[in-house]
């Protein structure tokens, strides 16, 4: 009888639920969306208890199959969308109030006060690896502390608990029993020192967020919890693995070797490289974070990080809001239907600029509009700043390393868009690999919890589990491509002239 992992991908706009078989096939799945809070402009918020729902959903559904049995799941693995943060209640478990997304832009102000301050954004990134910036936790527990002085005594006093959103599920999951955070997680929050993998006092202080309310880091493979008590699941079946989203694509594409990369394309698009045991600081603008930690082994291993905010949520936005097309997957046929975008640009800043600029004040824009201009060019035009965003970040990532990445591969959603996939390897100038299976962040966190459990043995076992689906080879000219590349800098540039 086969035994299978469960997985379960905990994402900004909906959460999928997966059941894998040991050579890394995708046996059963789930998956639907939540909804989305915007309760002022910059704001974004998820209810906590939606997404508990979505999860409950999704294993019922899975198991649903006929063919699996609840004795052959011999491990759970997480990943989640990493900096949202929640706070909750030890004693009822009920969230106190919604989570802060990791696109809320709402703690600017407090992010602008740090800044100002000498020698603090000198102390952060040396510590943490990251910036100063909204997109981190640290800034979002501040804020919700502030809002209420009781909320804050009660923290001290350990009666509610911060969590990203891979603690708050073990938690539930659980039963309550256990209150942790996945390493790589941890390294997202500001406050943990990347290079001894645990809280640090300074940086608790800087940010103002009590200790008593803080989850144990723990690893991203082994014996790290327990189900207890959540209906259609066995008590007492492991979870063995968690890691942030980017971090499981990571292993997921089995990036194992020190100079591995690859782009994930979902609501925004990122690009991390493993770079080893030892955390590269970028003078680029770009992120040191823990990639993984296996098991009981003390060595941390580091990637390489820059992330662009907005990328498949842009075509969301171009169904949901400008309603040109009525299915995300429609933008591919549509952006085909022109060769050129005949000048018409997109800048998809929705919340601001990530990697490499870190300006999270500048707004999205569409230039070079003619009266000719129509739905199909701007189509097009979102799926070339899709790539061109990454572009930013390949571009500083070489700088950091003095040499240019020896490959790349993609994956997640807008990765089976073929059209985007040839834009992007044209203007990188690069060929990239598609692998058979775009959904590399399930497959990270169930391999994640399979080593977890001896489920497999080793890494090298995951790496020939590996397949290439489609390599797509740079066919632009230089010359078009210099091109490219310099209107969209221009139109960066731009978009920072013109904030008030």
């Amino acid at each position: 009888m086969s035994n299978y992992v469960l997985s379960i991908d905990q994402g900004t706009t909906g959460t999928r639920v997966c059941v894998v078989d040991r050579k890394g096939q995708i046996v059963a799945g789930a998956y639907s969306e939540f909804k989305q809070y915007y309760p002022k402009a910059g704001w974004v918020e998820h209810d906590p208890e939606e997404i508990w729902q979505t999860v409950l959903s999704g294993i019922k559904l899975c198991l649903e199959d006929q063919s699996i049995r609840l004795a052959q799941i011999v491990g759970i693995g997480i990943t989640n969308q990493r900096e949202t943060t929640v706070v909750w209640d030890k004693k009822t478990g009920h969230p106190i109030g919604r989570a802060i997304v990791w696109q809320c832009r709402r703690t600017q102000d407090i992010c602008d006060k740090l800044k100002a301050k000498e020698g603090v954004e000198r102390i952060v990134k040396r510590k943490t690896g990251l910036v100063i910036d909204p997109y981190f936790s640290g800034t979002k527990i501040r804020w919700i502390l502030d809002q209420d002085s009781g909320l804050r005594k009660r923290a001290k006093n350990g009666e509610i608990a911060f969590g990203t959103i891979d603690s708050y599920l073990v938690w539930k999951l659980s039963g309550g029993k256990d209150h942790i955070i996945e390493v790589s997680n941890a390294s997202r929050t500001l406050l943990l020192d990347i290079k001894k993998g645990q809280w640090d006092d300074d940086l608790l202080k800087i940010f103002k967020v009590p200790k008593e309310m803080l989850p144990r880091v723990c690893p991203s493979s082994g014996p790290l919890s327990q189900v207890f008590g959540v209906p259609g699941l066995h008590n007492g079946t492991p979870i063995s693995g968690i890691a942030g989203d980017q971090q499981a694509a990571l292993f997921g594409q089995t990036a194992f070797k020190t100079g591995d990369a690859k782009v994930t394309y979902g609501t925004g698009s990122f690009l991390l490289m493993n770079s080893g045991k030892t955390p590269l600081r970028s003078k680029s603008g770009l992120l040191s974070t823990i990639a993984w930690q296996l098991g009981d082994d003390q060595n941390l291993t580091y990637a390489l990080e820059g992330g662009a905010f907005i990328c498949g949520a842009a075509v969301q936005w171009l169904r949901d809001e400008l309603k040109i097309i009525e299915s995300s997957s429609e933008v591919e046929a549509l952006a085909s239907s022109v060769e050129t975008t005949e000048g018409v640009q997109f800048l998809p800043a929705f919340v601001g600029l990530g990697a490499p600029h870190w300006n999270p004040r500048v707004r999205g824009m569409i230039t070079g509009l003619t009266r000719g201009s129509g739905r199909a060019h701007i189509a097009r035009a979102c799926l070339e700043a899709m790539a061109l965003q990454n572009v930013d970040i390949l571009l500083a990532m070489k700088k950091d390393l003095g040499k240019p990445l020896r490959k790349i591969r993609v994956d997640g959603g807008a990765s089976a868009n073929s059209l985007l996939m040839q834009i992007q390897a044209d203007l990188l100038g690069m060929a990239i690999e598609r692998p058979v299976s775009v959904e590399s962040t399930v497959l990270g966190a169930a391999y994640l919890a399979g080593l977890g459990t001896g489920f497999w043995k080793s890494q090298s076992e995951i790496a020939e589990l590996w397949k290439r689906d489609q390599e797509f080879r740079a066919q632009m000219k230089k010359k078009e491509r210099d091109s490219h590349l310099k209107r969209w800098s221009h139109l960066v540039k731009l978009s920072q002239r013109l904030l008030v």
